[in-house]
């Protein structure tokens, strides 16, 4: 497994206040073209990460993605994996997700006992996460395959005690998601609360489909933001995102 390459640059980053952007591509929705034109304006905007992965996976080209990511760019490609089996060793580290907000135990461990001798086996760069999926108005992909209660979009106590909870067990990021396609995202009040309740980076994904959403998930505390979704739809919502990023690290004195 790799040293904490990846990890530390999320750890330096939130020390310093220094907000990030992430740009997630499901391999389902993924074509060659549209990858390349996708990588051409992540490279142009100076996206932080690439994210790769889905809650469901039906199609065999994740390996196709991930090199090709590798093969365009020196952005950093990091795995967001459903399950067991969206594995790939060439990426650069692998989210690996513990799902905290539900009590499905194969989510919570099963399928991180089947993955553990192939991730071992590879050279990816291994970090934990808690992964709590937060109620957006709608079913989505991710509660329905992970046969979870989302947490309430109203209830900031909770996800905030489930948030020290992961921190406390030794996951070393947390990653809030509405899930893909949400109707709203998690609500300010609560990212505010998991903010402010943890030291580990605070990742934010989901029905960020604006850059009024994402600065309101910046200015609540999100460390990092994920767009997926919306950036698929809207190539240009890469880059007003990336400009709302780099403008709120200019005010912060923190590029």
């Amino acid at each position: 497994m790799r040293k904490n390459k990846v990890w530390h640059s999320f750890n330096e980053a939130k020390e310093a206040g220094k907000k990030s952007l992430a740009v997630l591509f499901d391999p389902d929705d993924t074509d060659e073209r549209s990858l390349i034109e996708s990588l051409n304006v992540c490279l142009e905007n100076n996206v932080d990460y690439l994210f790769v992965g889905g809650s469901l996976i039906t199609s065999n080209n994740l390996n196709e993605v991930v090199s090709m990511i590798k093969s365009y760019t020196d952005i950093p490609c990091i795995l967001f994996p459903g399950n067991a089996i969206q594995i790939d060793a060439s990426a650069d580290a692998i989210l690996f997700l513990s799902l905290i907000s539900g009590r499905n135990p194969e989510l919570l461990i099963g399928q991180h006992v089947v993955a553990a001798p192939v991730v071992k086996r590879s050279n990816l760069e291994v970090i934990p996460t808690g992964y709590m999926l937060v109620n957006s108005g709608r079913p989505t992909s991710a509660s329905y395959i992970s046969n979870s209660q989302p947490l309430p979009n109203d209830k900031p106590s909770l996800s905030a005690s489930t948030a020290m909870a992961g921190e406390m067990l030794g996951m070393r990021a947390i990653y809030m998601d509405a899930g893909s396609g949400a109707e709203e995202p998690i609500s300010t009040k609560v990212i505010k609360a998991v903010s402010k309740s943890i030291d580990v980076p605070l990742i934010i994904g989901g029905g960020l489909n604006s850059t009024f959403k994402a600065k309101n998930a910046l200015d609540a505390g999100a460390d990092i933001i994920v767009i997926g979704n919306g950036a698929q739809k809207n190539l240009n919502l890469v880059t007003e995102v990336s400009d709302l990023v780099k403008f709120y690290n200019e005010a912060l004195n923190v590029n």
